[in-house]
Protein backbone atom coordinates (compact mmCIF):
# COMPACT_ATOMS: atom_id res chain seq x y z
CA UNK A 1 0.00 0.00 0.00
CA UNK A 2 1.67 2.96 -0.72
CA UNK A 3 0.81 6.77 0.63
CA UNK A 4 0.62 8.26 -3.08
CA UNK A 5 1.38 7.06 -6.29
CA UNK A 6 2.49 10.12 -8.73
CA UNK A 7 1.06 9.71 -12.15
CA UNK A 8 3.26 11.77 -14.69
CA UNK A 9 7.31 12.29 -14.11
CA UNK A 10 7.17 15.23 -15.57
CA UNK A 11 8.79 18.90 -13.50
CA UNK A 12 5.60 18.55 -11.29
CA UNK A 13 5.39 15.32 -10.80
CA UNK A 14 9.23 15.27 -9.74
CA UNK A 15 8.25 17.91 -7.37
CA UNK A 16 5.57 15.93 -5.89
CA UNK A 17 7.64 13.68 -5.24
CA UNK A 18 10.79 15.18 -3.26
CA UNK A 19 7.61 16.31 -1.07
CA UNK A 20 6.45 12.63 -0.14
CA UNK A 21 10.02 11.64 0.06
CA UNK A 22 10.63 15.19 2.39
CA UNK A 23 7.59 13.50 4.43
CA UNK A 24 8.75 10.15 5.00
CA UNK A 25 6.01 8.93 2.75
CA UNK A 26 5.69 5.85 0.45
CA UNK A 27 5.21 7.09 -2.94
CA UNK A 28 5.73 6.14 -6.37
CA UNK A 29 6.05 8.49 -9.37
CA UNK A 30 4.99 6.26 -12.91
CA UNK A 31 5.79 7.72 -16.35
CA UNK A 32 4.15 6.56 -19.32
CA UNK A 33 7.72 7.34 -21.11
CA UNK A 34 10.92 8.68 -20.51
CA UNK A 35 11.92 11.29 -17.01
CA UNK A 36 10.35 14.69 -18.38
CA UNK A 37 9.16 13.36 -21.36
CA UNK A 38 7.56 16.78 -22.26
CA UNK A 39 10.78 18.34 -22.22
CA UNK A 40 12.69 15.74 -23.86
CA UNK A 41 9.99 16.35 -26.78
CA UNK A 42 10.89 20.30 -26.80
CA UNK A 43 12.27 21.24 -29.88
CA UNK A 44 16.52 20.57 -29.71
CA UNK A 45 17.32 23.83 -29.63
CA UNK A 46 14.45 25.54 -27.34
CA UNK A 47 14.98 27.80 -24.95
CA UNK A 48 13.04 28.38 -21.68
CA UNK A 49 11.27 31.49 -21.33
CA UNK A 50 11.88 31.59 -17.28
CA UNK A 51 15.08 31.82 -15.71
CA UNK A 52 16.87 28.62 -14.49
CA UNK A 53 15.98 29.99 -10.59
CA UNK A 54 12.21 30.06 -11.23
CA UNK A 55 12.68 26.47 -12.13
CA UNK A 56 14.17 24.82 -9.44
CA UNK A 57 12.82 22.07 -7.20
CA UNK A 58 13.60 22.24 -3.37
CA UNK A 59 16.62 24.19 -3.62
CA UNK A 60 18.67 22.02 -5.88
CA UNK A 61 20.60 24.59 -7.94
CA UNK A 62 19.61 24.86 -11.65
CA UNK A 63 23.04 26.14 -13.76
CA UNK A 64 22.43 27.24 -16.68
CA UNK A 65 25.50 29.13 -19.52
CA UNK A 66 22.78 32.16 -20.26
CA UNK A 67 20.22 33.72 -18.35
CA UNK A 68 17.25 31.17 -19.65
CA UNK A 69 18.42 27.63 -19.66
CA UNK A 70 18.11 25.33 -22.91
CA UNK A 71 16.30 21.92 -23.65
CA UNK A 72 19.27 20.40 -22.65
CA UNK A 73 20.48 22.12 -19.18
CA UNK A 74 16.83 21.44 -18.15
CA UNK A 75 17.08 17.54 -19.60
CA UNK A 76 20.19 17.16 -16.97
CA UNK A 77 18.47 19.51 -14.59
CA UNK A 78 16.06 17.25 -13.88
CA UNK A 79 17.91 13.79 -14.24
CA UNK A 80 20.20 15.74 -11.05
CA UNK A 81 16.66 16.28 -9.43
CA UNK A 82 15.80 12.58 -9.41
CA UNK A 83 19.15 11.43 -8.67
CA UNK A 84 19.79 13.71 -5.77
CA UNK A 85 16.76 12.52 -4.06
CA UNK A 86 17.02 9.05 -5.22
CA UNK A 87 13.39 9.40 -6.58
CA UNK A 88 11.11 6.02 -6.95
CA UNK A 89 10.24 6.83 -10.82
CA UNK A 90 8.66 3.68 -13.12
CA UNK A 91 9.13 4.88 -16.74
CA UNK A 92 7.75 3.56 -20.01
CA UNK A 93 4.74 2.19 -17.67
CA UNK A 94 1.08 3.54 -19.17
CA UNK A 95 -1.61 4.11 -16.25
CA UNK A 96 -4.87 2.67 -17.51
CA UNK A 97 -7.13 2.91 -14.79
CA UNK A 98 -7.96 4.43 -11.17
CA UNK A 99 -10.52 1.98 -9.57
CA UNK A 100 -11.75 2.56 -5.90
CA UNK A 101 -10.40 -0.68 -3.91
CA UNK A 102 -11.48 -0.12 0.20
CA UNK A 103 -9.67 3.25 1.47
CA UNK A 104 -7.74 3.47 -1.50
CA UNK A 105 -7.05 2.50 -5.07
CA UNK A 106 -6.02 0.26 -7.56
CA UNK A 107 -3.82 1.95 -10.22
CA UNK A 108 -3.92 -0.12 -13.17
CA UNK A 109 -1.32 0.22 -16.01
CA UNK A 110 0.62 -1.57 -18.70
CA UNK A 111 2.77 -3.89 -16.54
CA UNK A 112 0.85 -4.31 -13.76
CA UNK A 113 -1.03 -2.59 -10.67
CA UNK A 114 -0.72 -0.72 -7.05
CA UNK A 115 -2.53 -0.24 -4.32
CA UNK A 116 -2.36 3.10 -3.19
CA UNK A 117 -4.31 5.85 -0.96
CA UNK A 118 -4.03 8.88 -2.50
CA UNK A 119 -3.16 9.37 -6.47
CA UNK A 120 -1.64 13.07 -7.97
CA UNK A 121 -2.65 13.13 -11.47
CA UNK A 122 0.38 15.47 -13.00
CA UNK A 123 0.01 14.37 -16.99
CA UNK A 124 0.45 17.79 -18.04
CA UNK A 125 -0.70 18.29 -21.71
CA UNK A 126 1.66 17.96 -24.35
CA UNK A 127 1.03 14.35 -25.73
CA UNK A 128 -1.96 15.48 -26.81
CA UNK A 129 -2.27 18.04 -29.94
CA UNK A 130 -5.37 20.00 -30.68
CA UNK A 131 -6.32 18.84 -34.08
CA UNK A 132 -6.93 21.47 -37.35
CA UNK A 133 -10.15 18.57 -38.09
CA UNK A 134 -9.97 19.33 -42.02
CA UNK A 135 -9.67 16.96 -45.09
CA UNK A 136 -6.42 16.03 -45.33
CA UNK A 137 -4.79 15.79 -41.86
CA UNK A 138 -4.12 12.63 -41.70
CA UNK A 139 -1.48 12.72 -44.44
CA UNK A 140 2.32 11.80 -43.58
CA UNK A 141 2.91 15.23 -44.69
CA UNK A 142 1.23 17.24 -41.65
CA UNK A 143 3.14 17.40 -38.21
CA UNK A 144 2.07 18.45 -34.87
CA UNK A 145 5.69 18.69 -33.01
CA UNK A 146 8.60 20.33 -34.32
CA UNK A 147 12.02 19.07 -33.27
CA UNK A 148 14.56 20.33 -35.37
CA UNK A 149 14.79 22.28 -39.02
CA UNK A 150 16.58 20.18 -40.82
CA UNK A 151 14.44 17.90 -42.67
CA UNK A 152 12.47 20.87 -43.82
CA UNK A 153 15.45 22.70 -45.42
CA UNK A 154 14.85 23.89 -49.23
CA UNK A 155 11.15 22.61 -49.10
CA UNK A 156 8.05 24.72 -48.37
CA UNK A 157 6.45 24.65 -45.25
CA UNK A 158 3.13 26.15 -43.85
CA UNK A 159 3.43 27.15 -40.39
CA UNK A 160 0.01 26.85 -38.44
CA UNK A 161 -0.32 29.05 -35.18
CA UNK A 162 0.29 32.26 -34.01
CA UNK A 163 2.65 31.47 -30.96
CA UNK A 164 5.85 30.56 -29.70
CA UNK A 165 6.15 27.14 -31.38
CA UNK A 166 4.72 28.45 -34.59
CA UNK A 167 7.19 31.14 -34.39
CA UNK A 168 9.89 28.86 -33.60
CA UNK A 169 9.32 26.47 -36.29
CA UNK A 170 8.91 29.15 -38.97
CA UNK A 171 12.05 31.25 -37.85
CA UNK A 172 14.51 27.59 -37.86
CA UNK A 173 13.28 26.51 -41.19
CA UNK A 174 13.74 30.06 -42.77
CA UNK A 175 17.13 29.61 -41.76
CA UNK A 176 17.93 26.17 -43.15
CA UNK A 177 16.38 27.37 -46.30
CA UNK A 178 13.23 26.63 -46.08
CA UNK A 179 10.39 28.71 -48.11
CA UNK A 180 7.77 29.69 -45.00
CA UNK A 181 4.72 30.53 -44.72
CA UNK A 182 2.61 31.09 -41.74
CA UNK A 183 -1.30 31.11 -41.55
CA UNK A 184 -2.77 32.22 -38.46
CA UNK A 185 -6.13 32.29 -37.57
CA UNK A 186 -5.71 35.51 -35.37
CA UNK A 187 -5.56 39.65 -36.83
CA UNK A 188 -1.78 39.94 -35.04
CA UNK A 189 0.87 37.43 -33.53
CA UNK A 190 0.67 36.43 -29.92
CA UNK A 191 1.47 38.69 -27.26
CA UNK A 192 3.37 36.00 -25.45
CA UNK A 193 6.16 35.39 -27.77
CA UNK A 194 9.34 35.49 -26.14
CA UNK A 195 10.47 39.29 -26.59
CA UNK A 196 13.84 38.47 -27.62
CA UNK A 197 12.04 36.87 -30.77
CA UNK A 198 9.29 38.95 -31.87
CA UNK A 199 11.02 41.31 -33.01
CA UNK A 200 12.84 38.79 -35.33
CA UNK A 201 9.80 37.11 -36.98
CA UNK A 202 8.01 40.48 -37.27
CA UNK A 203 10.88 41.95 -39.29
CA UNK A 204 10.92 38.78 -40.93
CA UNK A 205 7.31 39.28 -42.06
CA UNK A 206 7.54 42.67 -42.83
CA UNK A 207 9.98 42.00 -45.28
CA UNK A 208 8.94 39.08 -46.79
CA UNK A 209 11.40 36.60 -46.23
CA UNK A 210 8.51 34.74 -44.46
CA UNK A 211 4.84 35.13 -45.81
CA UNK A 212 1.48 35.42 -43.39
CA UNK A 213 -1.87 35.09 -44.06
CA UNK A 214 -3.64 36.35 -40.80
CA UNK A 215 -6.98 35.92 -40.12
CA UNK A 216 -6.92 32.90 -41.78
CA UNK A 217 -6.89 28.68 -41.33
CA UNK A 218 -6.69 25.74 -43.71
CA UNK A 219 -8.97 24.31 -45.97
CA UNK A 220 -8.16 20.73 -47.22
CA UNK A 221 -4.61 19.25 -47.22
CA UNK A 222 -3.35 17.69 -49.99
CA UNK A 223 -0.33 15.53 -51.13
CA UNK A 224 1.60 18.40 -53.18
CA UNK A 225 -0.62 21.80 -52.11
CA UNK A 226 -2.65 23.40 -49.22
CA UNK A 227 -5.92 25.55 -49.89
CA UNK A 228 -6.37 28.12 -47.55
CA UNK A 229 -9.29 30.53 -46.50
CA UNK A 230 -8.06 33.95 -46.31
CA UNK A 231 -9.74 37.16 -45.92
CA UNK A 232 -10.08 37.68 -50.01
CA UNK A 233 -10.82 34.17 -50.43
CA UNK A 234 -9.78 30.74 -50.93
CA UNK A 235 -6.32 30.23 -52.21
CA UNK A 236 -3.83 27.26 -53.36
CA UNK A 237 -0.11 26.80 -52.05
CA UNK A 238 2.04 24.05 -53.34
CA UNK A 239 3.53 22.50 -50.15
CA UNK A 240 6.01 19.76 -49.07
CA UNK A 241 5.28 20.19 -45.12
CA UNK A 242 2.17 21.24 -43.05
CA UNK A 243 3.54 22.07 -38.85
CA UNK A 244 0.47 22.46 -36.98
CA UNK A 245 1.77 24.06 -34.10
CA UNK A 246 -1.74 24.82 -33.05
CA UNK A 247 -1.28 24.05 -29.02
CA UNK A 248 -2.10 21.01 -27.04
CA UNK A 249 -4.65 20.24 -24.56
CA UNK A 250 -4.78 17.70 -21.39
CA UNK A 251 -6.35 13.77 -22.10
CA UNK A 252 -9.58 14.65 -21.12
CA UNK A 253 -10.61 11.33 -21.88
CA UNK A 254 -8.36 9.69 -19.24
CA UNK A 255 -9.65 12.54 -16.85
CA UNK A 256 -13.32 11.60 -17.27
CA UNK A 257 -12.43 7.94 -17.12
CA UNK A 258 -11.05 8.24 -13.56
CA UNK A 259 -14.29 9.94 -12.54
CA UNK A 260 -12.78 13.93 -12.82
CA UNK A 261 -15.84 16.10 -13.27
CA UNK A 262 -14.80 18.16 -16.61
CA UNK A 263 -17.71 21.03 -16.90
CA UNK A 264 -18.22 22.60 -20.45
CA UNK A 265 -15.52 25.37 -20.31
CA UNK A 266 -13.18 21.99 -20.09
CA UNK A 267 -11.38 22.92 -16.82
CA UNK A 268 -11.21 20.15 -14.52
CA UNK A 269 -12.84 20.61 -11.50
CA UNK A 270 -10.51 20.61 -8.42
CA UNK A 271 -10.37 22.58 -5.12
CA UNK A 272 -8.15 25.84 -5.90
CA UNK A 273 -6.69 25.64 -2.06
CA UNK A 274 -5.97 21.68 -1.89
CA UNK A 275 -5.94 20.56 -5.41
CA UNK A 276 -8.23 18.04 -4.81
CA UNK A 277 -10.98 16.87 -6.88
CA UNK A 278 -14.11 15.31 -6.76
CA UNK A 279 -13.15 12.03 -5.66
CA UNK A 280 -11.34 12.19 -2.26
CA UNK A 281 -7.39 11.52 -2.12
CA UNK A 282 -7.24 12.16 -5.93
CA UNK A 283 -5.35 15.68 -6.69
CA UNK A 284 -4.15 17.22 -10.03
CA UNK A 285 -1.07 19.09 -10.21
CA UNK A 286 1.01 21.42 -12.88
CA UNK A 287 -0.67 22.35 -16.64
CA UNK A 288 -3.31 19.82 -16.21
CA UNK A 289 -5.20 21.85 -13.91
CA UNK A 290 -5.88 24.72 -16.65
CA UNK A 291 -7.58 22.50 -19.30
CA UNK A 292 -7.98 24.35 -22.16
CA UNK A 293 -6.58 27.27 -20.74
CA UNK A 294 -2.60 25.88 -21.38
CA UNK A 295 -1.20 29.35 -20.90
CA UNK A 296 -2.51 29.55 -17.49
CA UNK A 297 0.12 27.17 -15.33
CA UNK A 298 3.61 26.68 -15.94
CA UNK A 299 6.42 24.59 -14.36
CA UNK A 300 7.56 28.23 -12.10
CA UNK A 301 3.95 29.06 -11.10
CA UNK A 302 2.70 25.00 -10.11
CA UNK A 303 5.77 24.04 -8.25
CA UNK A 304 3.64 25.28 -5.18
CA UNK A 305 1.14 22.38 -6.15
CA UNK A 306 2.81 19.83 -4.04
CA UNK A 307 3.27 21.62 -0.96
CA UNK A 308 -0.73 22.61 -1.14
CA UNK A 309 -1.28 18.44 -1.73
CA UNK A 310 0.76 17.17 1.08
CA UNK A 311 0.05 20.06 3.37
CA UNK A 312 -3.94 19.16 2.74
CA UNK A 313 -3.08 15.55 3.24
CA UNK A 314 -1.31 16.36 6.55
CA UNK A 315 -4.38 18.08 8.28
CA UNK A 316 -6.48 15.32 7.12
CA UNK A 317 -3.94 13.02 9.23
CA UNK A 318 -3.89 9.38 9.12
CA UNK A 319 -6.91 6.98 7.53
Amino acid sequence: MYDMIIIGAGPIGLSCGTEAAKRNLNYLIIEKGCLVNSIYNYPINMTFFSTSDRLEIEEIPFVSHGDKPTRREALEYYRRVKASWNLNVNSYENVLDIKEEGNGYIILTSKGKYLTKNVIVATGYYDNPNLLNVPGENLPKVQHYFKEAHPYAYLKIIVVGAGNSAVDAALETYRRGAEVTMVIREENLKDSIKYWVKPDIENRIKEGSIKAYFRSCINVIKEKEVIIRTPEGLLTLQNDFVLAMTGYHPDFDFLKKIGIEIPDNMQPAFNPDTLETGREGIFLAGVVCGGMDTGKWFIENSLSHSKNIFDCLEKKGPD
